[in-house]
């Protein structure tokens, strides 16, 4: 089966946003850079491409141009095991950024991130719907997410 690798398209940061993923994640590290050559477009020897892996996963940014920009139609999720992991990733990818609500972020470079706990599509779709509507509640009035929070506006009668 045909590996698939999100490919990320910047202006000329690149090479600075992959360092900056590569900070954040866990076990991630940059791979390979290619440069332009004199084919262009860009000029000679400036950064065309960089290879780099989040915690296993591979990606790939490219410096093509002005032309487009990030939006919130395409997001990369987070799942996160406890507070300690929401609070570290909202914190990182938020700096120089924008929140957004219900756990999403916006980082320095546009790119929009879903920090979320894992089990929370559990929690929304929980069979007792007082408890489900309960918990969508709380999560559309905040913006980073707080599981305790979460889980109490659920638990509430």
């Amino acid at each position: 089966m045909p590996q698939i690798t999100p490919n990320l398209w910047f202006d000329t940061q690149s090479v600075e946003a992959a360092e900056f993923y590569v900070s954040v994640f866990p076990n991630s590290k940059i791979k390979n850079i290619s440069y332009y050559n004199e084919a262009g477009p860009r000029p000679a020897g400036s950064v065309l491409t960089v290879d780099f892996v989040l915690d296993g996963k591979e990606f790939t940014a490219i410096n093509g141009g002005p032309e487009f920009t990030f939006d919130e139609a395409v997001s990369f999720m987070i799942a996160c095991a406890d507070q300690k992991e929401i609070d570290h990733y909202w914190n990182k990818l938020s700096e120089g950024g924008e929140e957004g609500p219900c756990g999403w972020v916006k980082d320095k470079y546009g790119l929009s991130w879903q920090v979320a706990p894992t089990g929370m599509a559990e929690l929304m779709n929980d069979p007792d719907q007082g408890r489900a509507t309960r918990a969508m509640r709380a999560m559309l009035g905040m913006k980073k997410i707080d599981m305790a929070a979460l889980q109490a506006a659920a638990d509430q009668e």
